[in-house]
């Protein structure tokens, strides 16, 4: 008993790993990995879109800029990975075709930022807005996408550290695929058998925390200083690279090495680097973009509308308007003060002439 007693313990102290992270209804998987990446997608989507508005841009805009911005995304992040781990795709033994098959995990961020700038940027140029502005909208959007992204790699037991025994410590297990014994990314863990390095850090988690302090961080400092330029974006940059520096030297999976420092660790340095210096420069180009600037050039504003004048025009209309009326009335008064004397001549005449005939009888 007392054996099954410290078992449970030593369970309660440490993170369990799902069983699985694919399953099918029918012939058709659903992947959470996949799931997590549009999710993160419509948090950042909605959460952009509330950030744009509020700025003064058009309400559509970031849903406009996100049908660029994704699709370009995905495929940078999808070649950035199979560009830095071209071993798992090419190769003896290995089916290149593989590397098209983005559902089973894999996409860097580096890749992802870079090419989906570049959709945004071809949306932006079509409203006539500024990119800086539209970065600086969505940079805590895309940082808790992030967050997101890695409850995936959760479920697909994957992107953990060195063995730890500290309580937070995540249990991996074996995973078996009767279809395909290599296939352990879709296996299923039978019996929760642990792997020999059970349990690990969980270095996902880690980022995932420091994902959602960044955004935390970047939508306060936005607020109190009112950023712009892409300054908010900087922010980002530097702030997530700094974590995914010191995480990136805890994880234990395959990596290509420069130097003996994992290419990523070497990407997010220079990228930390990056980013406060852009976000230093960029305080020089002054206060953040004026509102009107937001706008989409092809969207008319209700100001722009010749029925909705402003409470100032509409004022000196109505005051002109009363001067009008007033003038028109007191030319209507003279007419009838003339008319009314006019009128009444004939009849002084004759008055007149009767008096005098009155006064004198011989004439």
């Amino acid at each position: 008993m007392a054996c099954v007693n410290t078992a449970s313990a030593a369970f309660l102290a440490t993170i369990p790993s799902p069983d699985q992270g694919v399953w099918h209804i029918g012939p058709v998987p659903l992947r959470a990995y996949a799931l997590c990446i549009i999710a993160g997608i419509i948090v950042a989507i909605w959460l952009g879109e509330r950030r744009w508005v509020a700025r003064g841009g058009t309400k559509g805009t970031v849903i406009d800029v996100a049908v660029f911005a994704v699709p370009f995304g995905l495929v940078g992040g999808r070649l950035y990975h199979v560009i830095t781990d071209n071993q798992l795709y090419f190769g003896a033994g290995k089916n290149p075709l593989n590397a098209l098959k983005i559902w089973d995990g894999g996409l860097g961020i580096w890749g992802a930022i870079a090419l989906g700038a570049v959709g945004a940027l071809i949306a932006c140029r079509r409203r006539g807005i500024p990119l800086p502005a539209m970065a600086d909208t969505l940079a805590p959007g895309i940082v808790i996408a992030q967050a997101i992204g890695r409850v995936g790699n959760y479920f697909n037991q994957e992107l953990y550290g060195a063995h730890t025994d500290l309580p937070w410590g995540l249990e991996i297990y074996q995973r078996i695929n009767v279809t395909d014994p290599n296939d352990f990314l879709n296996g299923v863990a039978i019996g929760h058998i642990p792997l020999a390095d059970s349990p690990v850090h969980p270095t996902f988690l880690y980022e995932l925390i420091w994902n959602l302090g960044v955004a935390l961080l970047i939508i306060w400092a936005d607020k109190q200083f009112r950023l712009g330029h892409g300054r908010v974006f900087a922010l980002y940059v530097a702030g997530y690279t700094a974590g995914r520096f010191w995480i990136e030297l805890m994880r234990t999976d395959a990596a290509n090495r420069v130097f003996g420092l994992r290419v990523n660790a070497w990407v997010a340095l220079l990228l930390l680097i990056a980013g406060i210096v852009y976000f230093v420069l960029a305080a020089k180009r002054g206060p953040r973009e004026l509102p009107e600037t937001l706008w989409s050039k092809d969207v008319p504003r209700e100001s722009d509308s010749p029925d909705s004048a402003s409470p100032a025009a509409s004022a000196t209309s109505d005051s002109a308007s009363a001067s009008d009326s007033a003038a028109s009335a007191s030319a209507a008064d003279v007419a009838d003060v003339e008319h009314a004397e006019v009128g009444a001549a004939p009849d002084t005449v004759r008055d007149s002439a009767a008096d005098k005939a009155t006064e004198d009888p011989e004439k």
